[in-house]
């Protein structure tokens, strides 16, 4: 690793040895509608914006896509109103390599994994989510896109996963006066009001104003858990000069709902019971018990500033502060009694709090030297976390009829009293980048980043521990005639982990690194989008037990610690096609996904694949718009997931099998969609998984499995003016 850093470090000292002289970079914000009234910009548009060209999440800057040696997706407001989403989980089911909702339907959070791995959460360029069960979950209706950087991502955006990155990206003001009410009914007596109102707030405009509201009043397709909702998100903005505009974006949400994820037992679920297979609705819960109730304060400031002609800046900072009140009860161990229809439960309950304050201060510039243009990026970023769960579990509080439960009989469910104060946490990050993408020739793209990372995690009654992390990335592109890009890349990440390992030494990072070959299309005087790219990831530092040669060892102080030798490798084969027509417009994607655990101490762990991760997955999504009835759709979908397994390896030893994986079966689900626009009215019709067909999305070695989302259909009219 230390000499491809080399190797980076190298190429960004080459391009900026000649900077002494600075120009602008044309690049502005996240949002793809910014000005650019100052800087000659060749822009392709979607007719009906369901494509998008440009993402500023692979760059920081807005770059297009045909011209990013990286693999990014990016879904519109228009394409997610095609769909039909209603959760950002549901919106990203089309997308290649990316599987939505691994752990079946969950009303807590929006799951995900990308290229095998669970990818970080920002929103407008910031990071959103620290720690877990304690933020409310984004809606859909608040967002102008949302931007998927796949693979290790850390050069830019500090501490990830080697999944990626999902930025949302939030609808911003506009001069433009317009507005809409949106009201949808559906099944599971879902009831849902929204307003977006846009414009001008003063009369030369430079004050331009937007809120977004919603209230939602929803059951789920669990029994006895809700699914509601109230939203605003007002936002500001005010174009000071000619060289200066400040945007406020607030967002304060109440979510009232429950735990629809469930952990059945594999009996019942995707292996044989007599009984037969567990209803996809029950609850295993108490229905006076269980509630996830999450709330947020959020205010976003992003200034732009234009230095002069060859220079601008441009700062984001956020302050969010969210709160869960979490109450659950479930099946563990997740296995029947002797009866095999009756499980004991497990009684949890979380109060947890998150404040953070995140912020990244960038500066862009333009550069010349010959037949090289460079368009630089310098940044510093901070991250400020606090998270704290207090928490309290009781076993054994009885036995639940699975297949005819009686509720209202659990016994010693803890109260909020029985909480323990549990210790906080303080994480910092503080890194510095740098990126030079260069444009040689008009022909070719070099694109190079390098960044240096200090995380501080600093537990309210423990010692402060520091990580360093240095992660860069090279991408080469070269530009054909006729809109043919193909490209190669490297890029790294890291992930801090707190504590020491079993020789009393601190946990390193865990790190990723990944090489991507791929090819863009962007065909001239269309416009479609077809990308495709392989790949090769490795994740590193990956915790697992001491080895029986390991745990003799003098030196180790903790015989139950870990230590970190854990290896994964993660190949595979993206495609995803965006074609658009007068009449027709098509989303396809396919995506195959090879995983292994290469290092591992771990009993049947070693040459396992990633758990809840399809080797392979298919989509194809069409809306159809004739001509001859104009303001008609309709459009269908099918999405195939192959099988996944639950993380466990085949184990044979002496002829006794000691552990054999489970596999879970593939399928492959349909959606349809019909509407009519007139006039300022539109009404249309939804329904996903349209055959109503219950799947199991994927089972865990610890013996639980996880159902998807059965037939939802809503029904919805919007009003434009």
């Amino acid at each position: 690793m230390t000499r491809k850093l080399s190797a980076i470090a190298a190429s960004i000292a080459f391009a900026l040895s000649a900077t002494n002289v600075l120009a602008q970079d044309s690049a502005t914000s996240n949002d793809t509608e910014a000005d650019y009234s100052d800087i000659e910009v060749i822009k392709v548009e979607s007719t009906r914006g369901l494509i998008s060209y440009v993402s500023a999440t692979g760059s920081k800057s807005d770059v297009p896509i045909v011209e990013t040696p990286l693999s990014v997706s990016v879904l519109t407001t228009a394409r997610l109103e095609d769909l039909g989403a209603l959760t950002i989980q549901d919106a990203i089911g089309y997308v290649a390599g990316l599987y939505n909702g691994p752990y079946g339907i969950d009303t807590r959070v929006d799951s995900a994994k990308i290229r095998g791995v669970a990818p970080q959460q920002y929103q407008d360029g910031l990071k959103s989510l620290f720690g877990n069960y304690n933020n409310v979950r984004s809606a859909p209706y608040t967002l102008q896109q949302i931007e998927i950087l796949k693979g290790p991502s850390s050069v830019l955006y500090g501490q990830g996963s080697t999944g990626g990155i999902i930025n949302l990206v939030s609808k911003r003001p506009q001069a433009e006066p317009a507005g809409e009410i949106w009201a949808q009914l559906g099944n599971f007596s879902r009831k849902q009001l929204a307003a977006d109102f846009t414009g001008a707030l003063n009369q030369d405009a430079s004050l331009q104003g937007r809120i977004v509201a919603l209230y939602r009043d929803s059951d789920t397709q669990t029994d006895y858990v809700e699914d509601n909702s109230r939203v605003i998100n007002p936002s500001l903005s005010w174009q000071v000069d000619n060289d200066t505009k400040i945007t406020l974006i607030g967002n304060f949400q109440r979510n009232e709902s429950g735990s629809s994820t469930q952990f059945f037992p594999w009996q019942g679920t995707l292996l044989p019971n007599e009984f037969g297979p567990i209803d996809s609705s029950r609850f295993m819960s108490e229905p006076d018990f269980d509630r996830y109730d999450t709330e947020q304060d959020a205010i976003t400031a992003i200034v732009e500033h234009d230095i002069n002609y060859d220079w601008r800046l441009r700062f984001a900072t956020r302050y969010s502060d969210s709160h869960a009140d979490y109450r659950t009860i479930y099946g563990w161990p997740p296995v029947f009694q002797d009866d095999n229809r009756s499980i004991q439960r497990l009684a949890y309950i979380s109060d947890a709090d998150a404040r953070s304050w995140t912020s990244d201060l960038q500066l862009h510039g333009t550069l010349l030297t010959g037949a090289v243009e460079h368009k630089l990026t310098f940044g510093i970023d901070f991250q400020d976390a606090y998270t704290d769960s207090d928490t309290v579990t009781q076993t054994q509080i009885g036995l639940l009829d699975v297949y005819d439960p009686v509720y209202g009989q659990a016994v010693n469910l803890p109260t909020l009293a029985d909480v323990q104060d549990m210790p906080s946490n303080k994480n910092y990050q503080l890194g510095f980048y740098a990126q030079d993408n260069m444009r040689i020739a008009d022909k070719w793209i070099v694109s190079a980043a390098l960044r240096r990372d200090r995380t501080t995690a600093n537990p309210e009654f423990g010692a402060a521990t520091d990580q360093y992390a240095t992660t860069g990335r090279l991408g080469v592109m070269y530009l054909f005639e006729g809109g043919i890009s193909p490209y190669l890349s490297y890029s790294e990440s890291f992930s801090p982990l707190l504590g020491t390992d079993a020789y009393g030494n601190s946990f390193k990072p865990i790190e990723g690194e990944q090489w991507e070959a791929g090819v863009k299309f962007q065909p001239q005087g269309t416009e479609h989008l077809i990308t495709a790219s392989v790949y090769q990831i490795k994740e590193l530092n990956r915790q697992t037990p001491l080895s029986a040669e390991q745990a003799a060892d003098p030196a180790v102080i903790d015989p139950n610690g870990r230590v970190q030798i854990g290896e994964a490798e993660v190949k595979g084969v993206e495609l995803e096609a965006q074609l658009a027509w007068d009449e027709l417009d098509i989303y396809a994607s396919y995506a195959y996904t090879d995983t292994e655990i290469t290092e591992s101490n771990t009993v049947g762990e070693l040459g396992a694949k990633l758990s809840a991760t399809p080797e392979q997955q298919a989509s194809l999504w069409a809306t159809y718009r004739p001509q001859q009835l104009q303001g008609f759709k309709v459009g269908a979908g099918a999405r195939f997931v192959g099988n996944t397994w639950d993380g466990s390896a085949y184990v044979e030893q002496n002829g006794v099998v000691l552990n054999q994986p489970l596999e879970t079966a593939s399928y492959t689900l349909f959606d349809a969609m019909i509407g009519y626009d007139w006039a300022n009215y539109s009404v249309s019709l939804h329904a996903n998984n349209l055959t109503d067909k219950t799947v199991v999305t994927s089972c865990l070695a610890r013996g639980d499995c996880f159902y998807g989302e059965q037939r939802t259909i809503t029904a919805n009219f919007k009003y434009h003016f």
